[in-house]
């Protein structure tokens, strides 16, 4: 069996490998002990996916027709009014706006209001500066993980989320980290047959008083609220919405909010923009 020399980037050695993702454990095996005790520390789904990537297979075998089962669904709007028909301010974080502070300073609150903007939207797959800290490192690499996975709506504290497709509650889980989701919702659904999942973060501590786990949802019904600081992860209110075409091995209640751009392609097969579900307009996510 193939094994992997001790190098700073695993997974780029991993990507290359050519091993197949059902040979992931002999691989661990074959490899030095110092090498194998890293890879059994990542997720290893991740690692699987990775590996499919390298085969030049979808690193999730499922995620296309996910994807294209919900490019033919219509869905209920998250928000009301509706995001998609109101006005919104494209909150970029790479000097776009230069005044702008930081989601997790409390000044951006009287910045955002100032703006007398119903909603502002943080884009899909945005490489972000704040993300550059050891909390976002990994031990199978020195890149930090920086690429936005998600959609973010920010709007006033309280207000109410609506879901936007049926499903089953996964998980309702606090996750007390600072600049973690705060308190967090993962619904699980189906598309033709296969499960996937979106995860709401960032949420108010009425979370366990609307939902408990193993409950159906229906589209349209009250889910969530946007949460204030500190409950929402020391962040200026918004939610941070996901889909996810696989949990990967993510069992407590959580996952990964942004990953690393050398893996772009692999993030975006397990987690794709999440505005097939949303449908904002391209306006939404640039400036006029």
């Amino acid at each position: 069996m193939h094994a992997l020399p001790d190098q700073p980037d695993l997974y780029t050695a991993l990507r290359a490998s050519g091993v197949a993702p059902e040979d992931l454990q002999a691989l661990i095996k074959a490899s030095p002990s110092a090498v194998a005790a890293r890879l059994r520390a990542a997720d290893q789904g991740l690692l699987r996916a990775i590996l499919r990537a390298g085969r030049g297979q979808p690193a999730i075998p499922t995620a296309p027709q996910i994807i294209a089962h919900l490019q033919g669904q219509s869905f209920a709007p998250l928000f009301r009014p509706d995001v998609a028909s109101t006005r919104t301010l494209a909150l970029l974080t790479n000097g776009e706006h230069p005044d702008m502070p930081p989601f997790s300073c409390h000044a951006f609150d009287a910045w955002f209001t100032s703006k007398n903007i119903p909603y502002g939207i943080g884009t899909y797959g945005e490489d972000r500066s704040v993300y550059r800290t050891a909390q976002f490192a990994d031990a199978l690499s020195p890149e930090r993980r920086t690429r936005h996975l998600g959609i973010d709506v920010f709007a006033p504290a309280g207000t109410p989320l609506y879901a936007p497709l049926p499903g089953k509650v996964l998980h309702l889980t606090y996750n007390a980290d600072p600049l973690d989701y705060g308190h967090t919702l993962i619904v699980e659904h189906a598309a033709d047959g296969l499960p996937f999942f979106t995860l709401y973060g960032h949420l108010a501590a009425t979370l366990p008083t609307l939902l408990r786990p193993g409950a159906h949802i229906t589209a349209g019904q009250h889910i969530a609220d946007l949460g204030d600081w500190p409950e929402n992860g020391g962040w200026a209110p918004h939610v941070h919405f996901q889909i996810m075409t696989d949990m990967l091995d993510q069992t407590g209640g959580n996952f990964y909010g942004v990953g690393h751009s050398s893996l772009w392609d692999v993030w975006q097969s397990i987690c794709p923009d999440p505005n097939l579900i949303l449908r904002l307009p391209d306006s939404a996510f640039t400036l006029s």
